[in-house]
């Protein structure tokens, strides 16, 4: 199948500027912007950081075999492979929406 790449960086700086650092939204909860999306374009799992600790992890709500907040790593979303070998692809259109907004549209509400 070959490499196939993106096309587009997956997190270039200006996104890396405004993401607030992780525990910044603590206190707001699900009212925290997601502020960058991720998916794979060749199956089901859409991740979205609301918070970047400057290097590696983010937090922010993911949607694969259950809708849960938490941690993922940059590395690991840069490495991953779809179950057509596709890689994960940042969301070029994406405009920033509370968590909780995103999981009542997650979940069909």
């Amino acid at each position: 199948m070959g490499n196939i790449s993106r096309g587009h960086e997956l997190l270039p700086k200006e996104i890396r500027t405004i993401l607030p650092p992780l525990y910044a939204n603590e206190e707001i909860g699900l009212a925290a912007l997601a502020l960058v999306k991720f998916f794979t374009p060749d199956s089901n799992w859409t991740w979205y950081a609301s918070e970047f600790d400057g290097k590696d992890i983010f937090f922010g709500l993911v949607s694969g075999l259950e809708l849960e907040l938490g941690y993922f790593a940059l590395s690991e979303l840069e490495e991953a492979r779809g179950l057509l070998g596709l890689p994960i692809e940042r969301d070029l259109y994406f405009q920033p929406k509370s968590l909780q907004e995103l999981m009542k549209l997650h979940r069909g509400e």
